[in-house]
C-alpha cells in the first residue's frame, strides 16, 4: 500500500506562494539592472520606410535605442519549426503590435516614455486578416520568401508548392475510400465549426531578465521551455549552448502560451548591445499582442448507417496562425490526429492547412489542436444522432474504439476504456435533472476526445541523497502552477520511504538541472515522473552498494525499509549514516540518474493517449439568449492520480477554460486592429460564472506507462467542452444549425432561436 502517492498531500510550494515569498521573473533584480520598452507597429501590414529614434535616444536616462539595423551581425530570426520570426521587424511589419524597436533606460517609466517618441514611416500594404482573406486568389502575401527550418524539426519547412501562397504548412491523413462510403451512407451530416482566437490569460505576463556573466549570456524567463529557449538564443548569437544559461523560476501559469521562445531574444539583444542587465516585463495588453491560440474553421462530413454506425468521415481543417508560425505546424499535425475522436472509422480523410495572416502570431494553447477540431467533430455526431432519432450516448458507444484498438496506423494502441469513462460521465450528468419553468430551457451536452499526448519521450532527472539523509531532486521540468514540484517530490518520497519534508526539488535551469526538452503535452507526471522514479531507484541502489561495502556483505543482503537500510546480523543505518560511513567524512552523497527515451515501454508513440470525456447541463433564457451552465462533469482517465486533489483541480481548470471559449472569450479584429486586448473587454469566466454542481471524476485503472500506472491529464477535459455546450444549446432550443461558431454569446443564441442570422 502506498504511503504518499495517491494521497492529496499539500503542495510543496503552497506556503511560498500564498505568503508572497515565491520568486517569479518580475521579482528578479540584478546589480545595475536597467529596463526595456518595446516600440510596436501601428500597422498590420506595411513596409518600414524609416524609423526616427532621435528624440528617444536624447531622452533623459535613455541608454540606447535599437532597431533591426543593430542586429545585422547576429542571426536575428527564431522559430521552433519555421525560422520566420525576426527579433525586431526587418523591412516589413506583419501584424499590428509587432516589435520594431527596443528602448533601454534606467527605469521602466522612462523607457516607455522614450519609446512613445519613436516615429515610424510606413508604406501600407493590404492586410490579410481571416481565413478567406488568406486563401483567395490574388491574396497579398504575408511572407514572400522561404525560411529555413527551426531547431525542433528535421524536415524542410514551407515546401516549394507553398511559395507564392499564405500556406505555412499542410497536413494530411487518409485511409479507405471516403467518397464511396459517403455515397453509400444512409445519412450524411455536414457541419462547419468555427473556433475563436483565444488568449491564454496566465496570471503572469511575459517577462525576462538578461545579462552577461563572465562572457556567458544568462537569462531568467517566464518560460515553459528553458532548454528550447537556450537553443534559440545560442543560434541567434552563434555561440555554443554552453555559453547560454536559461532558468525559469516559478512561472505564473502558462497553458501552453509560454512554450518555445517569446520575449527572451528581445531582452538578450538589449543586454548584448548595452552590456547591462536588462529586464523586459510586458503588460497584459502587450502579452495579448505577443501570442494567442490558433483560430480555426473545420468542415466535417460524416456518413452513417441508419442504426448509427460511422461509415466515413471527411475533415477540411484551416487554422489561422497569424503572422509567424511558432509551434503551430506541430499543432496542426496534432489537430489532424485528434479531430476525428476516439472512434472506429473505416474510411477517413483529413486535409489541413496552416495559414499566415496579419494578426497576432498563434502558439501553443491547452489542448494543442484538439479543441478546434473537436467542436465540429462532436457536434456533428450529436446532430447525426438527432436526425437518426438515436440516443447520442448510444451512438458513441456503437462507434467508440475499444482499449487496445489502433486509432492511428502504427502508433500505440488506445490505452483507455473510453466507453466506461462515458458511462461514468452520463451517470453524473443525468442525475437529478432540474425542473425548469419558462422562459428557461434545459439541455445536456457531452463529448469525447483522444489526444496523442506526452510530446517526445525524452527526460532526464537526478536524485542525490546527502549526508544528513535528506534528498535533492533535480529536474528540468518547469513548475507553472500545475503542481509538478509536489508530484515529483511525492514519487521520490514514496520510492525512498521518506517523509515529504525530507525531499527538496530544484527545477528548470539549463545549467543546474538535467536536460528536459519541454514542459507541455501533459507529459510531466508521466515521463518526467518516470525519469525521477528511476533516478530515485538508482540512488537507492547506489546507497545499497555503499552499505554493502561498509558492512562487507553482498548487496543482495542489503534492503531498504522505512527510510533506512537493513543488513545481515540485525545491522541497520539511516541513509545519511551510510553516506558518511562510506565517504569517511561528514559529507558526500549517493547519486542516481534516471533517463527516459524512446525505448521499451516508452518506445511506441504517443507515450499515452489523453482522454477527454466531459459534459454540461445548461439553462437557456428563451427571451434573451443568456446561457447559464448549471452542471459540469469531467472524467479524468489518468491511470493513477499521484495527487488526486491536484488532478481534480487540473481537470476543473481545463474545463473552465473550455467554458470560456464556448460562451465568452474571443480576440476580435476590426480590420487589422485588435479591438479588445485588455482586462475589461476580453471576458473570461469568473467565480460567479461557475456551475452550482461540479463533478470531477477520476478513472484510475493503472493502465499508463508512467509511475504506478499513471498517464497525463489536465488538458483532456477542455477539449470536448465547446462541442458539448453547442449540443446542449441545440437540445435546449430545438434548433440544430449546420454552421456553429464559438463563443455562443447571448446574441448568437438569441439569433439561433429565431432561426436566421438577423434574428427574425
Amino acid at each position: 500500500m502506498s504511503r504518499i502517492v495517491g494521497k492529496p498531500v499539500a503542495r510543496v510550494d503552497a506556503r511560498a506562494k500564498v505568503t508572497g515569498a515565491a520568486v517569479y521573473t518580475v521579482d528578479v533584480v540584478r546589480p545595475g539592472m536597467v529596463h526595456a520598452a518595446i516600440v510596436r507597429s501601428e500597422r498590420a501590414h506595411a513596409f518600414i520606410r524609416s524609423i526616427d529614434t532621435t528624440e528617444a535616444a536624447g531622452s533623459p536616462d535613455v541608454i540606447g535605442v535599437f532597431t533591426a539595423e543593430h542586429l545585422r551581425h547576429l542571426d536575428p530570426y527564431y522559430g521552433h519549426i519555421i525560422r520566420d520570426h525576426p527579433v525586431l521587424a526587418v523591412d516589413k511589419v506583419r501584424f499590428m503590435g509587432e516589435p520594431i524597436a527596443i528602448v533601454v533606460a534606467s527605469t521602466r517609466l522612462t523607457a516607455r516614455a522614450a519609446a512613445a517618441t519613436v516615429t515610424v514611416e510606413y508604406e501600407d500594404l493590404e492586410p490579410v486578416i481571416g481565413i478567406d482573406d488568406a486563401v483567395r486568389d490574388g491574396a497579398p502575401l504575408v511572407h514572400e520568401s522561404r525560411y529555413r527550418r527551426g531547431t525542433g524539426v528535421a524536415w524542410e519547412t514551407v515546401p516549394d508548392d507553398h511559395l507564392g501562397t499564405n500556406v505555412a504548412h499542410e497536413a494530411h491523413l487518409e485511409w479507405g475510400d471516403v467518397e464511396a462510403a459517403l455515397g453509400a451512407a444512409d445519412l450524411t451530416v455536414r457541419t462547419t465549426g468555427t473556433y475563436p482566437m483565444l488568449y491564454a490569460y496566465a496570471m503572469e505576463p511575459y517577462a525576462a531578465v538578461a545579462e552577461y556573466r563572465g562572457g556567458q549570456l544568462h537569462v531568467v524567463s517566464s518560460t515553459q521551455h528553458p532548454f528550447m529557449v537556450r537553443a534559440e538564443l545560442a543560434r541567434i548569437f552563434q555561440v555554443p549552448h554552453s555559453q547560454v544559461q536559461v532558468e525559469a523560476p516559478y512561472v505564473g501559469g502558462g497553458y501552453g502560451s509560454k512554450s518555445w521562445t517569446k520575449v527572451e531574444p528581445l531582452a538578450a539583444v538589449a543586454a548584448h548591445l548595452t552590456g547591462r542587465a536588462v529586464r523586459i516585463g510586458l503588460t497584459v495588453e502587450e502579452a495579448m499582442l505577443t501570442t494567442r491560440a490558433d483560430s480555426a474553421r473545420v468542415i466535417v462530413s460524416t456518413g452513417l448507417t441508419s442504426d448509427g454506425a460511422i461509415m466515413a468521415r471527411d475533415f477540411q481543417v484551416d487554422f489561422n496562425t497569424g503572422a509567424y508560425a511558432d509551434s503551430s505546424p506541430s499543432i496542426l499535425d496534432k489537430a489532424v490526429h485528434r479531430c476525428f475522436g476516439p472512434y472506429r472509422i473505416p474510411n477517413l480523410r483529413i486535409h489541413a492547412r496552416l495559414l499566415y495572416t496579419n494578426t497576432v502570431p498563434a502558439s501553443s494553447y491547452r489542448g494543442f489542436g484538439a479543441p478546434q477540431g473537436n467542436l465540429a467533430g462532436e457536434y456533428n455526431l450529436d446532430h447525426a444522432a438527432h436526425k437518426l432519432g438515436i440516443d447520442p450516448g448510444q451512438l458513441r458507444r456503437r462507434n467508440l474504439a475499444a482499449k487496445g484498438d489502433e486509432l492511428l496506423p502504427k502508433r500505440r494502441p488506445l490505452d483507455a476504456d473510453v466507453a466506461a469513462d462515458l458511462d461514468l460521465l452520463l451517470t453524473s450528468l443525468q442525475r437529478d435533472p432540474p425542473q425548469v419553468d419558462a422562459p428557461y430551457r434545459y439541455g445536456i451536452g457531452f463529448g469525447c476526445s483522444a489526444s496523442d499526448a506526452g510530446a517526445f519521450p525524452t527526460s532526464t532527472a537526478m536524485v542525490r541523497i546527502g549526508p544528513d539523509g535528506s534528498v535533492l531532486v533535480s529536474s528540468g521540468a518547469v513548475e507553472i502552477g500545475q503542481g509538478s514540484a509536489t508530484v515529483l517530490s511525492q514519487i521520490v518520497a514514496e520510492e525512498l520511504g521518506l517523509p515529504m519534508d525530507a525531499v527538496a526539488i530544484a527545477q528548470s535551469s539549463t545549467i543546474a538541472t538535467p536536460f528536459e526538452r519541454t514542459t507541455n503535452g501533459s507529459r510531466t507526471t508521466t515521463l518526467v515522473g518516470l525519469a525521477v522514479l528511476r533516478a530515485a531507484q538508482a540512488a537507492l541502489a547506489d546507497l545499497r552498494r555503499m552499505a554493502a561495502e561498509v558492512w562487507s556483505c553482498g548487496i543482495d543482503l542489503v534492503v531498504a525499509s522505512d527510510g533506512a537500510l537493513c543488513g545481515p546480523d540485525g545491522r541497520a543505518a539511516g541513509y545519511g549514516d551510510v553516506v558518511t560511513s562510506w565517504f569517511g567524512i561528514d559529507g558526500g552523497e549517493a547519486i542516481g540518474i534516471g533517463i527516459v527515451r524512446p525505448e521499451g515501454e516508452t518506445k511506441a508513440m504517443p507515450p499515452f493517449w489523453e482522454i477527454g470525456v466531459a459534459g454540461v447541463g445548461l439553462l437557456v433564457d428563451g427571451e434573451t439568449g443568456q446561457v447559464r451552465v448549471e452542471r459540469l462533469a469531467t472524467v479524468g482517465d489518468v491511470g493513477f492520480a499521484i495527487n488526486p486533489a491536484a488532478m481534480e483541480g487540473q481537470d476543473l481548470g481545463a474545463a473552465t477554460q473550455g467554458l470560456g471559449a464556448a460562451l465568452a472569450e474571443q480576440l476580435e479584429y476590426d480590420g487589422g486592429q485588435l479591438t479588445n486586448p485588455n482586462l475589461v473587454d476580453y471576458r473570461v469566466p469568473r467565480s460567479t460564472d461557475m456551475p452550482s454542481i461540479i463533478d470531477t471524476i477520476l478513472a484510475q485503472r493503472q493502465d499508463g506507462v508512467g509511475p504506478y500506472g499513471a498517464k497525463g491529464g489536465g488538458e483532456g477535459s477542455l477539449n470536448p467542452i465547446g462541442g458539448a455546450v453547442m449540443s446542449a444549446i441545440a437540445r435546449a432550443t430545438g434548433v440544430w444549425p449546420d454552421d456553429v461558431e464559438l463563443p455562443m454569446t447571448p446574441e448568437r443564441v438569441w439569433r439561433l432561436m429565431r432561426g436566421s442570422p438577423d434574428g427574425r
